[in-house]
């Protein structure tokens, strides 16, 4: 697999994120600490107010969206899918694909764009309350054959199961248009709330499956190894993480095991999601699946080791350099 061309769908999201001394915030919310859970617009609102004191930052966000740009970065054609307000919110979103030369397909909604308050313990662990706002526009009308164009492979973010129709249309027509299809299994709460219809994408449409510790066992009921296995056997490619100790990755009978490297953890925010990119565009330049896995570790590295899901210049400029020693 290689001279991918990668189109992305998710929830385009804006993340407010805020560092936390202890869970007790988390709990009081009733937000299941590592997880994510959607809320209403006067939810988000308050839990805005709650933390108006504190110091929050303000960064793009979205699990595929976040992967699409660390991708583009790295010097792979990509393009995202996605609905957004006309307000800033939705502005900074557009800018920052503009910023990585992403094709922007997005479609303008009359609802505020969505926003994901993110609350980021002491451990590094981030736990999410989502308002999904102008997200929720997305439907099956805007998906259509001719979006798929010039594209190889169609990154799904598995927080769209909440929108049953629109995933499988969406899954459905990237497939009928011979792209390969990657899932991102999203959060373990999420999996655990939708099973019936994840098992039916990946046992009908999907080539790549991305999952934690967490959401594999959520998945399959199994421990890592086993859960790969059991994945693995479903589709072409299955890739589990489990955090410090790395990733492990099956396609047919061949298994790697990709070590994690040392890091400075402040956030875990995106940490996935830039494995995930790292791995994909790996995919992209035709390299074998365990350097593929290696430059998803050093992304993931690098990303956890700041607030947000997003890197500075001098980052990426070492994250290329470390590529090219591969």
């Amino acid at each position: 697999m290689g001279k991918l061309k990668i189109l992305g769908i998710g929830n385009a999201l804006v993340d407010i994120l805020v560092r936390t001394n202890d869970d007790q915030l988390i709990s009081r919310l009733g937000l299941p600490k590592g997880g994510m859970v959607l809320v209403d617009g006067e939810l988000s609102a308050r839990i805005q107010q709650e933390i108006a004191h504190l110091e929050i930052k303000v960064a793009t966000g979205g699990s595929v969206a976040n992967a699409i740009q660390g991708i583009a970065e790295i010097g792979v054609s990509c393009g995202y899918l996605g609905s957004v307000g006309n307000d800033d919110l939705g502005g900074l979103f557009k800018s920052k694909l503009d910023k990585r030369c992403v094709s922007s397909l997005l479609k303008a909604s009359t609802l505020p764009t969505g926003c994901a308050v993110g609350f980021v313990s002491q451990d590094g662990e981030r736990t999410f309350a989502t308002y999904l706002g102008a997200a929720i526009e997305m439907d099956p009308s805007d998906i259509s054959p001719e979006l798929f164009e010039g594209y190889t492979l169609f990154f799904i973010e598995g927080y769209l199961v909440f929108n049953h129709a629109l995933i499988m249309a969406a899954a459905s027509a990237a497939k009928s248009a011979g792209l390969t299809v990657a899932l991102d299994l999203a959060s373990f709460n999420v999996v655990e709330a939708n099973l019936e219809i994840l098992n039916e994408l990946v046992d009908n449409y999907v080539d790549i499956v991305f999952a934690n510790e967490e959401e594999a066992k959520s998945f399959t009921g199994l421990h890592p190894e086993l859960a790969l296995e059991h994945i693995a056997s479903r589709c072409d490619i299955a890739v589990v993480k489990v955090g410090k100790e790395g990733a492990f990755i099956q396609q047919g009978i061949q298994k790697w095991h990709v070590p994690a490297l040392g890091a400075e953890v402040l956030d875990t925010t995106g940490a996935g999601d830039f494995f995930a990119a790292g791995f994909l565009a790996g995919l992209a330049h035709a390299y074998d699946l365990e350097k593929c896995a290696q430059i998803g570790a050093l992304m993931a590295r690098e990303v956890i080791e700041v607030m947000g899901a997003d890197l500075e210049e001098h980052r990426w400029t070492y994250v290329k350099a470390q590529i090219a020693l591969l």
